[in-house]
């Protein structure tokens, strides 16, 4: 359970290659110790919820972050993020669509849906990383959440 206690960015990602991509640019940036990768919709609600799988995790302990895939099985990442900017215990979590949709209609939707930003996936690996060290430094250093009961 220790190590649900200390996620900071919960990455929702099914592509493996994608996912090692993005933990290799965590890791080139220093941003690798406090991250839970989860491969679908219905395992991020899990994770968020203490449900099924997570059952012994901590509801209230909530990641910093969320980084948010839109093309996942089971449940689809504009699901997931409705059903988060829907929950006032769970709304406060920034979510960062990263994904390789440049589609309008799934921007527009995110952010009417309250995604806090949409990134489309930079192909290059330098790019990425470089993506990767500003999300980190803004949401993770910069960013101050409200205070949570």
């Amino acid at each position: 359970m220790e190590k649900f206690l200390e996620t900071e960015i919960l990455l929702v990602e099914d592509n493996k290659n994608d996912a090692e991509m993005a933990m290799r640019a965590f890791k080139k940036n220093n941003l690798t110790n406090k991250i839970y990768v989860v491969e679908d919709g219905e395992q991020a609600l899990n994770f968020l919820y203490a449900e099924g799988i997570f059952a012994d995790r901590k509801n209230s302990q909530n990641p910093k972050i969320i980084l948010l895939d839109l093309q996942l099985p089971k449940i689809n990442g504009l699901q997931v993020l409705e059903k988060i900017k829907s929950d006032p215990e769970k709304q406060v979590i920034p979510v960062i669509v990263l994904t390789s949709s440049k589609e309008e209609k799934d921007i527009t939707e995110s952010y009417k849906l309250g995604v806090n930003s949409y990134i489309v996936k930079p192909v290059e690996f330098d790019k990425f990383v470089d993506a990767v060290r500003g999300l980190g430094f803004y949401w993770l250093l910069l960013n101050q959440p409200p205070l949570i009961d």
